[in-house]
């Protein structure tokens, strides 16, 4: 059996990268003053991660003003959705494992605790 967490990608997988990319996935445009609230990020922290995103090509960052005030917002983009399906479909797959350990685990333990002693002879 392989080990699953080869499968992740860092990018993805860190944990507010994987939040932007979860909720842009929701929405068609999503505005950068609600992924700062949202996941309780600095405007520079939120920025940093957003060109990391952006440079593997994960997302789209449009740039605009709404009358004189700059609005920026992401969208992601196909392959965002490819790279964000793979990251889910190995966490499942992690997480099956886990369980199918811990199944696999209880019972022996159980067991044990359920032969009876042998009476010496």
């Amino acid at each position: 059996m392989s080990d699953q967490t080869s499968e992740l990608q860092d990018v993805v997988h860190q944990r507010t990268r994987l939040g932007i990319l979860t909720l842009a996935l929701e929405g068609s445009s999503v505005q950068f003053s609600y992924l700062q609230k949202a996941l309780g990020l600095t405007p520079g922290n939120l920025g940093r991660h957003l060109l990391v995103l952006e440079e593997a090509r994960l997302i789209k960052v449009t740039k605009s003003f709404e009358g004189r005030k700059p609005s920026t917002s992401i969208s992601i983009t196909a392959a965002g959705r490819k790279a964000l399906k793979a990251e889910i479909f190995a966490l499942k797959s992690i997480v099956t494992r886990v369980e199918r350990a811990e199944v696999e685990r209880v019972p022996a333990r159980g067991l044990a605790r359920l032969r009876p002693a042998l009476p010496n002879a």
